[in-house]
């Protein structure tokens, strides 16, 4: 039997076979009843987004799992971001701080920041982090990172690049 074909029938078979399972699975790793029940809900869209060619019905749930465990990374990245935002707002004034929609899409934003540092090589994301949050030189990267100077000029336009194609999504995703 095939995982999922085009067939709502399958599918059907599929969630109906497997949701329960898959959400104690979740909610065993999140401790969480809700957000296990949003990641097994993203799981199974996910699985109508790119169902897999060939697949036995004895590794549904592995497939399935596979899935989750990615969602269950996401989420767990995410909420480190969020909370460390959060714990820098703290010290901010009342006054100053962002209204919900703002930190929405601050939030957002920080996570697609981090994705995306995530997917490039780890001296480019190194060098761009020490000269964007730490303030350093050019000079001072390539002595921490044991590099040349024109290696961290190559870094920064590599994740500058990066940055300008997010920034450029984004801006999509926003308008509309």
């Amino acid at each position: 039997m095939d995982i999922v074909s085009t067939s709502p029938t399958s599918f059907s078979q599929l969630y109906g076979s497997h949701h329960s399972w898959l959400l104690g699975l979740l909610r065993r790793r999140l401790s969480n009843r809700w957000d296990a029940a949003d990641l097994a809900q993203d799981t199974f869209i996910r699985v109508l987004k790119r169902p897999p060619d060939q697949a036995c019905a004895m590794r549904e749930r592995s497939y399935l799992a596979t899935i989750a465990r990615g969602l269950c990374i996401d989420h767990w990245r995410r909420r480190q971001l969020e909370q460390a935002w959060l714990q820098s707002l703290a010290d901010r004034p009342q006054a100053v701080q962002p209204s919900p929609e703002q930190r929405a899409i601050i939030v957002e934003t920080l996570y697609e920041v981090d994705a995306m540092l995530a997917r490039l090589p780890r001296k480019v994301s190194d060098a761009f982090l020490l000269a964007q949050l730490h303030g350093m030189t050019y000079k001072q990267i390539a002595l921490q990172l044991g590099v040349c100077e024109r290696m961290v000029k190559k870094y920064m336009a590599q994740a500058l690049l990066h940055c300008a194609v997010l920034e450029a999504e984004l801006d999509g995703l926003l308008v509309e």
